[in-house]
């Protein structure tokens, strides 16, 4: 492809070299093949892409990209192309790579702190049980068809998702469905994407940290910059910090929640509990009028059902269709009910850290189960403030804390336990050690009794068990048939 084609919706400085020369891909890993293709220079927290640009150059880059001065030898044979950020370069450059191949489906992006992962799978359910074809893009994998992509990031750098863009287009998909987070907003790597629906969920205290976000100024502004680049923004009317979201905001705007002035309400919500399966039936008022179901838990569980609801009234679905779709639909990992008994009831959750644990059990405290039991493990390497506060959470909301081993890593899986017994010491909570995790599931497993809510928190839809560098094999699911099998 002629360079000057990647750069045509660019401000661009050729400072080197001629913009009409045949390149032969982009790359911006210098530890890929670079040889007659364009390498954009991006700045990471680590290494700098600036700093490889003679290596690249005396490997056959036909062209860089950068956005600072780079020193290169007065023969070498690149052109170079000076912008003012290159990650912004990279996402329109992979765009017209692949052919603009988000113009050729609906793209639906969400972002929040809450709720993403289980809205995307949400709406993918709806949207096919009306007969649509459904791409999704998202923290535990990207779905292409039949294929299950597992995934490194919650939104992938933009290559990456042009990239998977181009092979949903070629399979036919009529819809794209995605979690937008806000570092992949900050760090542009949806840029150039103009969004059909533009989501917001919620908006809580997290990811405000070193090689995140500064502040929750920061946090919410990044948020922000979806609705800057979609058609129609669907957002959550009960969150407080709404109005700082949509600052700046050019897109029509539609509401959905529990409280009056919503577009969208949720009203008469009852919970629904029988062994082995809870949810909430509500009323749906507003833009749309029904009573449905879903088959999760809690009030969040409700609002990600309103989302989902809200999105595809715009490819009118018709009411049956989104109740029997929020009836099958699971996430793995996300409030994941297990059927193995018809006197207890078991899920696994991706809850790792105290706030999303205390929101978790506090929901399940709703139901009044004859115990709450929560069985969990804190990762290696990780603050040790989480463990303190992880225990201290379970010892107040559960009846019973069994504290087992998560990921590791590094550390000695004992040491990180200790942590944990730190922090239920605080609290008059019951608890017991088994820092198997197999032993440990398999201990709530025989001693559940009728009644019970029984939770294996932090692993979530994870395979693995991380120690001392390795990943080895780890999946609940198949942890919980071995033991059934082996008849408890």
């Amino acid at each position: 492809m002629i360079l000057s084609h990647l750069l045509q919706k660019i401000q661009y400085q050729c400072i080197r070299g001629d913009v009409d020369i045949e390149v032969e891909g982009i790359v911006y890993d210098s530890r890929k093949d670079t040889s007659g293709r364009v390498f954009v220079c991006m700045t990471g927290t680590v290494f700098d892409g600036h700093n490889f640009a003679a290596e690249v150059a005396a490997k056959g880059a036909r062209a860089l990209v950068v956005s600072k001065e780079v020193e290169l030898p007065e023969d070498a044979k690149v052109t170079i192309i000076k912008v003012e950020d290159t990650r912004a370069a990279l996402a329109h450059m992979a765009a017209a790579w692949f052919g603009y191949p988000a113009e050729k489906m609906k793209i639906i992006g969400i972002t929040g702190t809450k709720g993403k992962t289980t809205t995307t799978y949400l709406v993918k359910s709806i949207l096919e049980n009306a007969g649509y074809k459904v791409g999704l893009i998202g923290t535990i994998e990207t779905i292409i068809g039949e294929e299950h992509i597992p995934a490194a990031n919650t939104t992938p750098e933009s290559y990456l998702l042009q990239q998977y863009f181009a092979r949903m287009a070629d399979a036919g998909m009529d819809c794209v469905v995605m979690e937008v987070s806000s570092q992949a907003l900050k760090m542009n790597r949806t840029c150039g994407v103009f969004f059909d629906y533009g989501i917001f969920t919620n908006l809580e205290k997290d990811h405000i940290a070193p090689g995140e976000h500064e502040s929750m100024e920061d946090y919410m502004a990044c948020k922000g910059l979806l609705f800057r680049q979609c058609k129609v923004g669907i957002v959550n009317g009960d969150d407080i910090h709404l109005e700082q979201i949509l600052a700046g905001h050019t897109c029509e705007i539609e509401t959905y929640g529990l409280k009056e002035g919503n577009h969208l309400r949720a009203t008469d919500l009852q919970l629904v509990y029988n062994p082995g399966r809870l949810g909430v039936s509500f009323r749906v008022s507003g833009l749309m009028k029904f009573e449905t179901q879903i088959s999760t838990p809690g009030r969040f569980s409700v609002y990600n059902a309103l989302t989902a609801i809200a999105i595809c009234r715009h490819f009118r679905i018709e009411e049956k269709d989104i109740t029997r779709a929020l009836m099958a639909a699971k996430v793995k990992g996300r409030i994941e009910m297990v059927p193995v008994s018809d006197a207890y009831t078991l899920l696994i959750d991706y809850a790792h850290n105290a706030m999303s644990l205390e929101s978790l059990l506090t929901t399940l405290r709703e139901y009044n189960p004859g115990r709450l039991i929560c069985l969990f493990g804190c990762g290696g390497n990780r603050s040790k403030d989480r463990r303190f506060e992880m225990g201290e959470i379970s010892g107040k909301l559960a009846d019973l804390t069994v504290i087992t081993s998560d990921n590791p890593r590094y550390e000695e899986p004992m040491d990180i336990i200790s942590d944990i017994k730190t922090g239920i010491g605080r609290t008059e909570g019951a608890y017991v050690e088994i820092p198997d995790r197999k032993e440990a599931i398999r201990y709530v497993m025989r001693n559940g009794r009728q009644g019970d809510i029984i939770v294996l928190a932090g692993k979530g839809h994870e395979d693995y068990q991380e120690i001392k560098g390795v990943k080895y094999p780890m999946d609940e699911r198949v942890l919980i048939r071995e033991i059934l099998d082996e008849g408890l």
